[in-house]
């Protein structure tokens, strides 16, 4: 796996092996939530208020309360049980924030696209990019209310992913629930390179 060799987050003095992932997906799904809950550090948070500006751009229909949007990125820092450190970084989700998605992937192992089943198109250009670069994601299907209940292989098959990526549900404002979406990711990109495919780190 390739990594970068580092102190921070280590116990001891022993450097910590580090991952960065990447937690993608559309408009308010709850990128900026997961990255929030998991963090063992103060996360870092580009966000900005939503002002007049942004009516007839930035669908808020199903995420009426939402007031703030992330500009640049989202960080924070979790240690697994297993002392693998991941740095996260949550990307923007509207179209004109995209251009720092090529900065923001250089070096990334992985990715988790979360899902808000209510707006299920908005998550496609974060698939098409992920498929389109080689780079291992799995899919988080963020539970809201009013979303109703849809099963892995009805996500599966309404994105027409390959069967080997993982669907899973989550809510995202739940720590241990979060983790287990970043333990997920981490397992896929373990079996994607034990399978001889190696994930492509730009």
């Amino acid at each position: 796996m390739e990594s970068v060799r580092s102190d921070t987050g280590a116990h001891q003095g022993d450097s910590a092996l580090t991952v960065k992932i990447l937690v993608a997906g559309g408009f308010g799904v709850g990128k900026t939530t997961l990255v929030s809950a998991v963090s063992e550090i103060r996360p870092l948070r580009t966000e900005e208020a939503l002002t007049e500006k942004s009516i007839g751009i930035d669908d808020t229909t199903a995420v009426a309360n939402k007031t703030t949007t992330t500009v640049a990125m989202d960080f924070g820092r979790i240690t697994l049980p297993n002392g693998l450190v991941l740095f996260v970084f949550g990307t923007p989700g509207q179209d004109r924030f995209w251009f720092m998605w090529d900065e923001l992937a250089k070096g990334a192992l992985g990715a988790v696209v979360l899902v808000d089943t209510r707006r299920l198109a908005d998550c496609f250009a974060s698939v098409d990019y992920f498929e389109r670069r080689g780079v291992p994601f799995i899919i988080g299907v963020n539970r809201f209310d009013g979303a109703g209940q849809h099963t892995a292989q009805q996500v599966r098959d309404a994105l027409d992913l390959s069967p080997d990526i993982p669907v899973i549900s989550c809510d995202v404002r739940d720590r241990e629930d979060a983790k287990r979406v970043l333990i997920t990711l981490v397992e896929h990109i373990m079996r994607t390179m034990s399978s001889g495919r190696q994930p492509v780190s730009y």
